[in-house]
């Protein structure tokens, strides 16, 4: 079957649009860990330094890092995170725990995240109206863009 010509509208598809790339979330790793120079995210990352500066040229470009200069002589640049990269932590931490579960069942993580209470943070996602811990059965799908289904499109 071909891929349709119109897939299904969907925030998930726009998000990975620009941070879907290899390398573009351990960018965001590292900057949220305080490593933002180039050097650092070459080091850190593993990344040829073509490819990581397309990356961070694109995720400049779509208002998720910014830049500054920490150098005037030869310039160089550090890369911050907007808020639209604070605002994907959550994601990271996430997807963190995920691959802990999965992949490190053992408990040999690789790293730990301290939350400021003292104890090891296990984030956990949850209704902003009731508070409850959102499992997979626990929540219904309900598509906004006119002539599509939860199943996909409508008929002709």
């Amino acid at each position: 079957m071909a891929a349709p010509k119109d897939p299904r509208p969907c925030s998930i598809a726009d998000a990975l649009a620009v941070v879907g790339e290899k390398y573009s979330l351990l960018v965001l790793r590292e900057v949220s860990l305080g490593n933002g120079r180039f050097d650092q995210l070459v080091r850190n990352i593993g990344a040829p330094r073509d490819i990581l500066a397309t990356r961070l040229r694109r995720l400049v470009d779509a208002g998720i890092l910014t830049k500054r200069v920490y150098s005037e002589r030869p310039q160089r640049f550090e890369y911050l995170a907007t808020q639209a990269g604070l605002d994907l932590q959550p994601v990271l931490l996430t997807l963190m725990a995920w691959g802990d579960r999965h992949f490190h069942p053992d408990g040999d993580r690789p790293m730990v995240i301290e939350h400021n209470c003292g104890e090891t943070l296990t984030p956990v996602v949850t209704c902003a109206a009731c508070g409850d811990p959102v499992r997979h059965g626990d929540s219904t799908a309900h598509p906004q863009t006119p002539g599509w289904t939860v199943s996909g499109p409508e008929a002709a």
